[in-house]
Formats: C-alpha cells, structure tokens, sequence
C-alpha cells in the first residue's frame, strides 16, 4: 500500500483548498467546491476567497449574498459558515445532531430548558422568523409569548432546532450590522434538502480536504459514527497510509501532486478551515508555533511559507502586523510581498510591520 508523506498530505490538500494555485473558479463554484467556509469573523470569507481565487474582487461575494446564492448558518461544529444556498439546505439536516448536543451541553440554557417541552415554542419561532428579526425582537417576543420560560435560552434553542441563517448586509464586506436572522426554508424559498447521506459527505470532505481518515472528517464537522460512513463508500475510495502507518482515504480521481511541487505564500484569515479539518495537523505544523499567539493578541491570521504554517497576522495601527519562524532570505521576501497584497485587500494605509519570534 502507498506510503503519503506528510509532505505529500500538504501538497495534495492545498491542491484541493485552491492554495497551490490561485483558481479560476469563481466564487459560488469555489465555495461549493470547499463545502463552505469558516465565517464566525464575518468578512473573513472574503480573505479566504481572495487567498484562493484568481482575480477575486470582494463585491461579487456580497452580490452572492444579496441575491441569497449563498447564506450564512451555524453548520459544521455548530459555527457559523459561509455555505451555498443548496448546501444549507442539504447540510443542516445532517450537522443538527451537533447543535442538539450543544443544546444538550450548554452550561447555562441546558439546566434552564430541562424536562422543557420545547414543541409549541420552536413552531412559534419558525412562524415568527419567517420574516428577518434580530436577536433582541426574538427575544422580546419569545418574552411575551412565553413568560413561564427564560428567553434567552429560548433563542438559542431556536439556533439549535431550526435552520436559521443571518441574513445581509451582516457578513457583507466592511458592513458592520447587527445579527438579524430567519429561517433557511423561508429566506431561500425551498424545504430542507434531507437526501444527503453522510457517505456522500465523506466523498466531499475528502475532495475538498485530501486524503483523512474518519478522525480527520469528525474533527471538521464534529460528527460521530464516521467509521461506518467511511466503510459505505469504501468502493468509491482509495486507500494510502500516512508515516505513521495509520489507513488513509480519499477520492480517486482528486489531485495529489508530488511533494516537491512549489507552494507559494498564502495569507489566510483566523479560523481558515484548510487548518481546521484534520485531527492530525502535521501535514501543516511540524513544530512548536506558541511563540507565534502572544498572550492576549487572540484572533490571528495564518501565513503559510511553503505550504506549512510559518506566521501569523494580525491588523493593528492600520497596517498588517507579522510574526513569523526563522526564514530564508527568500521566504521573508516573500511573506513581506504577500503581507503588502493583503494591506492593499484591506486598504491599509501604512506598511506591514514583519517580526522574527526565534
């Protein structure tokens, strides 16, 4: 059985993450194609895609958003992704079993909703957010409807058992607003689409994130009892094994190019999910990073040099500020330029600031 060198994991998911090559795709193919993208930081997607695709101007994402193409819903482990409009329909079916146990776990609204029958509530709500409300009216309204219950723990039930999405101008480039919310079914117009099977899910992580293991897909979607939607679409796979020995794998026909091939430096926000969908991260991370997360300087971007993560970013006095292993000459200029391309993304108006941390 092939042997996949770490190196050649890093090659093959950054061919699949569109990172090796800027792409031609454009956006909704793009997004389509990646299952989504991380979108807790509400613009972050548009850095994603400007990292990822070729000629990628920040409006086209917001179009998408208006014209309701694409959405943004609390999905893949319960956090707020960037999907397409059919992929929300398709995938919050199958992800619900992860916001019912973050339901079930929450410290405090889970005592507050025990032994709750929460039937009458949640139909009200699904009336009530046909329309776009932000959280203060529903929770107003789920006041006055239901005193005997703490509305708070109402709201985030009603994020948890219906498909809900923000709608715009939340989550369109440099437009700060409020969270306002309604359900998928009525903003897109359409039923929820329950035919996805977690097999067919496989076959679409494994495309879009290079050869894993059921560890690997159950760290990205926090889904459980993946082993056996690996075994039901063994017939459509291909088996490897990593370094490590441990059975890797991955769809056919997907690419997987030779470990020596080139890899440019890319600039990715915080939470980019290419860093975010395998429990083994070596394929990125081959040492101790902790020097690059100053205490108290949370929500970082990532630099990759030569495929594996070698920097962080952050935006701070209106310019791009770096911290980064030691580099080559070479790799420095290269993380500056690509630093001073996303200064000119985020129309910063003073120069990167880069600093070594070794």
């Amino acid at each position: 059985m092939e042997v996949l060198s770490d190196r050649a994991l890093n090659r093959a998911t950054l061919a699949r993450q569109l990172l090796l090559k800027r792409s031609s795709l454009d956006s909704l193919a793009a997004i389509g194609h990646l299952v989504g993208l991380q979108a807790q930081v509400p613009t972050n997607p548009h850095v994603a895609l400007w990292s990822r695709l070729d000629g990628f101007i920040t409006r086209e994402l917001d179009a998408l958003l208006l014209d309701r193409r694409v959405v943004r819903s609390a999905a893949l482990r319960g956090t707020i992704h960037l999907l397409t409009a059919a992929d929300c329909l398709a995938l919050w079916p199958v992800c619900q079993p992860v916001l019912e146990q973050e339901l079930r776990n929450h410290r405090d609204f889970a005592p507050l909703l025990r032994d709750v029958d929460l039937h009458e509530p949640m139909a009200w709500a699904r009336q009530y957010l046909a329309e776009p409300r932000t959280q203060p009216q529903l929770k107003a309204q789920l006041a006055e409807r239901f005193p005997e219950l703490d509305p708070a723990a109402l709201a985030f039930a009603c994020r948890n058992r219906l498909a809900l999405v923000q709608v715009p101008p939340r989550g369109m480039w440099r437009r700060a607003n409020q969270v306002t919310v309604a359900t998928a079914e009525a903003w897109l117009n359409e039923p929820l689409n329950r035919s996805l099977t977690p097999s067919q899910l496989v076959l679409r992580y494994l495309a879009a994130f290079g050869p894993a293991r059921p560890a690997d897909m159950a760290t990205w979607s926090r889904l459980t009892g993946l082993a056996a939607a690996f075994d039901a679409a063994r017939s459509e796979l291909v088996v490897f094994r990593d370094e490590r020995g441990r059975e890797l794998f991955d769809v056919g026909d997907a690419p997987r190019p030779e470990p020596a091939t080139d890899a440019p430096v890319r600039f990715l926000p915080e939470y980019d999910n290419v860093l975010l969908a395998h429990a083994d991260r070596s394929r990125f991370v081959d040492r101790d990073l902790r020097a690059l997360y100053p205490p108290g300087r949370l929500g970082r971007g990532h630099g990759l040099v030569d495929g594996m993560l070698r920097a962080t970013w952050i935006v701070a006095d209106h310019r791009v500020e770096v911290l980064h292993l030691d580099l080559s000459p070479r790799d420095r200029d290269e993380l500056r330029h690509g630093a001073t391309e996303v200064s000119a993304l985020l129309e910063l108006d003073r120069e990167p600031e880069l600093s070594s941390v070794d």
